[in-house]
Parts: structure tokens; C-alpha cells; sequence
């Protein structure tokens, strides 16, 4: 009997056969009850994230004309491949078809063959190097508020320069120890934590910029973005590319649509209401950047720093910057775990399959816990696996402690194939649309020019890690 026949079965044996349909969904499982309102707040929680404290030195690179444009037009590539993607949750009919419950789901249905093992492996090299992007900006805000309450102590005639090293290694070892709890993930009050701080760290980085303007009373920046002078024609060149990628990393969310989608409750069709929560959290997100990212900018101009409350921008006040930065930590030991966890549970699945005889794989130790009435189950092999990742993504974090190049970099790594190439795919089998036909032509000239973006902001955001590196000792960076 398979699993979706089993959870029938089990809700029917204590509830009358008339009321089993009011009580699962048309797969068996529990009736979903998400809406609009529930499937936006997903997505904002997991747009607005670090990504947004990077918009304001996009800007700067672009200037007044080009960034915005710039940011419009990944909301608005972003929102119609998400349209496509919500029309992919469920293969063949909307209504009735077989529902995806994940993105490589979705992909394995609807393409199959080598896009599944490719789609796969762009989303695990994705989330690796998000594990690795969270971990120098966890370091940089815990830099920070050391910094800031330095500068406040000595009245800021100390440069107070601290290594980012052992910030990374405290960073490391509580993502070992958090790391060790199955299903960190499925934390409910995960989530509510992480908008609330994501909202609480971008609110005070916008308050700050409205208040300096307000203070000076002028509006900083060019039209044209950093001035040469400031930086080389060449570095001008490969900065605005880098941008791009940042600002396409702030957009990354495709590849938990389907996930979100699948706590929409139906009637009415789940892409119907999915389409409507994706039009309204981007519109929201997107003038919640142009208002940070615009804000730094004008605050700053050419000099918008890389991280926007880590940078040499605000040092007053000292304790509500602490409070943002604490709360960039916070948002960030937790994201981690998140983004880390389909990896863990991806090899330990393998793992699992490829030795099931294997002691040291599968056998679980019980280990009382006081104060807890069931005991941890500990088993050796998601020990040493976990803590090696988390040892892994912490050296390289020490090796490239580079925030702008890294997000640009993960940014055009993942934006090209999982939110325009993957969804655009997908409909054209989905809806059955001919080849040649104006349609089909339009999707893919989309698809082909997102790939260039994307190609390009790689280009200059690698470059920007090789002229890091010129100037760069390892294991030596000092802030």
C-alpha cells in the first residue's frame, strides 16, 4: 500500500467515510489551508534577506537611472517565470493533475531525464555556497558590533582593525551544534524569527539613511553611478556587472515556490492563488529594496558601503546598530540551518541507501537529555558528516572573505537556471507549446538573454574575487 493510500486509510478509520473527503486533500494527505496572505508571508520571509544590505553599493554602481531599472527588471523577469512556475505544481490538468510537493519534483515530472541530475546539482551547489555567503556576513556583523562599541569607547580614534577569523570559527561551531538537531528546519517558530528579524535589521538600515538625509539635507549620487576617479574605467566595468549579480541574488526564490505552493489550500486552483501571493510579495519587496538600496545610495553616493550596516557608513547610534546586526546573526545561524538541511538530508538519504547494512550509518544512539522526556538519538554518521560541511563552509568562508563578490557570484549562479531556465522549460512541455510558434520564440529569447545577464554578472563578480585576491593574504583579513 503506498504512503498516500496509508494516510487515507488512517484519518478513515476515526472519522465516517462521508467526512474523509473534507479532512484530506486529493492525494490523501491532510487538507491544506494556506491562502494569499500565508503563501506572501512565506515568500517575503524568504526574499528579504541579507541580499537587501548589499543594494545600496549595487546602486552605487549603477547610479540613479540604471539600478533602479536595473532592480524593475529582475522584479519583473522574477515575477513572470514565478507565474510559469506556479502553472507547473500540479502535471497535466490544473485541477486535477498530479501535485509536485518540491521543485525537483516538478522538474522529474514534467522534463525528466539529465535535467533532473543537473537541476539537482545547481540547487545543492546553490545552497553550498549560501552556507558559505551566511557565514562571512554573520562574521561581518558580529565584527561590527565589536567595532562599533570600540569606536564609541575610545571616541573614534582608534581604527580598531579586528580579524574576521575567529568570528567565522564562532559562527562555524554553533552551526556544528545546531547542525546535530534532525529536522532544524521544520522548527515551526523558525520562520516567524527570521521575518521578524530580517524586517527589524532592513527597517533600522532604512531609518538610518532617511535620518542622514534628512541630516544633510542632500541627496548624494550621479546618474551614471560611481564616478571614474573613484575607481579605474576597468573597475567601473566589472563593479556594474557585480551589481547586476547582487541585485539578481536579492531576487532568488524560485526554488522554494513549489514548496510554499504546496500549503495552498484549494478551491480555488492552487496557481490562481499562488500567481496572486507572487504579484503581491514581489511588488512589496521590491519597493521595500528600492527604498533601502536608494536610501544607502543617497546617504552615501560613491561610497555606499558593501554591507550597508557593517560598512563605514553609521557608527551613531552605537546600540541600534548592535541591535541590527544582532539581528542579522540571529536571522542568519538560523537561515543557515535551513538552507543547509536538504543537503544534509540528501547525502544521508544516499548514504543510507548505498550501506544499509552499515553500523556506523544507520544505528542511532538514545542519550537522555534532563529536563526532556524523549532522549536524543545520536548517530555517528550525521555527526561526522555535519560537522565536516559545517568545518568545510567555514575554511572556505576564511579563504574568500568576500560578501559583494560571493553574493554576486551565487547570484548569477542561480538566478539564470532555477528562475528563468528550469520554469520556462517546464511550461513550454506543460502547456504543449509548438516549436517556432511566437510564443515559443518569446520564451526562449527570454530565457537566452537572462543567461547572458547571468553569465556576465558572473564574469564580473569572479574578477572581483581575483583583484580581492591580489591584495588579499589567507587567513589574514582584518576589518
Amino acid at each position: 500500500m503506498g504512503d498516500n493510500q496509508r494516510q487515507v486509510f488512517d484519518v478513515s478509520m476515526v472519522i465516517p467515510s462521508h467526512n474523509v473527503s473534507e479532512c484530506v486533500d486529493d492525494d490523501g494527505r491532510l487538507k491544506r489551508t494556506g491562502t494569499i496572505c500565508t503563501a506572501s508571508a512565506h515568500i517575503i520571509t524568504a526574499v528579504i534577506g541579507s541580499g537587501v544590505l548589499s543594494l545600496a553599493w549595487a546602486i552605487a554602481q549603477l547610479g540613479w537611472i540604471a539600478g533602479p531599472a536595473v532592480m524593475l527588471l529582475f522584479s519583473f523577469v522574477t515575477y513572470y517565470t514565478s507565474s510559469l512556475l506556479t502553472d507547473c505544481y500540479r502535471t497535466g490538468d490544473p485541477v486535477s493533475g498530479k501535485r509536485n510537493y518540491t521543485y525537483t519534483d516538478a522538474v522529474r515530472s514534467i522534463l525528466g531525464g539529465y535535467k533532473v541530475k543537473a537541476c539537482g546539482l545547481i540547487q545543492y551547489l546553490n545552497l553550498f555556497g549560501i552556507s558559505i555567503g551566511y557565514t562571512i556576513a554573520a562574521s561581518i556583523s558580529m565584527m561590527a558590533i565589536k567595532r562599533s562599541n570600540c569606536f564609541h569607547e575610545n571616541g573614534g580614534k582608534n581604527p580598531c582593525h579586528l580579524s574576521s577569523n575567529p568570528y567565522m570559527i564562532m559562527f562555524g561551531v554553533s552551526e556544528i551544534l545546531l547542525s546535530q538537531i534532525p529536522d532544524f528546519d521544520q522548527i515551526w517558530w523558525l520562520s516567524i524569527v527570521a521575518a521578524v528579524m530580517s524586517f527589524t535589521y532592513s527597517g533600522i538600515g532604512l531609518g538610518l539613511g532617511i535620518a542622514k538625509v534628512a541630516a544633510t539635507g542632500t541627496f548624494k549620487g550621479s546618474l551614471t553611478g560611481i564616478s571614474i576617479g573613484t575607481v579605474t574605467q576597468a573597475q567601473k566595468i566589472w563593479r556594474s556587472l557585480q551589481a547586476i549579480g547582487d541585485i539578481a541574488f536579492a531576487y532568488s526564490f524560485s526554488v522554494i515556490l513549489i514548496e510554499i505552493q504546496d500549503t495552498v489550500k484549494s478551491p480555488p486552483e492552487e496557481a490562481k492563488t499562488m500567481k496572486k501571493a507572487t504579484k503581491l510579495s514581489i511588488a512589496v519587496t521590491t519597493v521595500f529594496y528600492m527604498l533601502c538600496g536608494s536610501m544607502g545610495y543617497a546617504s552615501f553616493g560613491d561610497f555606499a558601503p558593501g554591507n550597508l550596516l557593517t560598512g563605514v557608513g553609521f557608527f551613531n547610534p552605537f546600540w541600534l546598530l548592535d541591535i541590527a546586526n544582532a539581528a542579522i546573526i540571529i536571522h542568519l545561524v538560523g537561515a543557515y540551518q535551513v538552507f543547509c538541511q536538504p543537503i544534509f538530508a540528501f547525502i544521508e538519504k544516499w548514504a543510507t541507501q548505498r550501506w544499509p547494512e552499515s553500523y556506523f550509518i544507520t544505528k542511532e544512539f538514545k542519550i537522555p537529555v534532563p529536563g526532556y522526556r524523549h532522549p536524543y538519538k545520536l548517530n555517528m554518521f550525521r555527526l561526522v558528516w555535519r560537522t565536516g560541511f559545517v568545518m568545510l563552509t567555514t575554511v572556505i568562508s576564511m579563504l574568500l572573505p568576500f560578501f559583494n563578490d560571493v553574493v554576486g557570484i551565487l547570484g548569477a549562479l542561480g538566478f539564470w537556471p532555477l528562475t528563468v531556465y528550469f520554469p520556462v522549460e517546464m511550461y513550454i512541455q506543460q502547456k504543449k507549446i509548438s516549436k517556432w510558434s511566437s510564443r515559443w520564440i518569446c520564451l526562449k529569447m527570454l530565457s537566452m538573454a537572462c543567461l547572458m545577464i547571468s553569465i556576465v554578472a558572473g564574469a564580473g563578480s569572479i574578477v572581483g574575487v581575483i583583484l580581492d585576491l591580489k591584495v588579499y593574504k589567507p587567513f589574514k583579513t582584518t576589518y
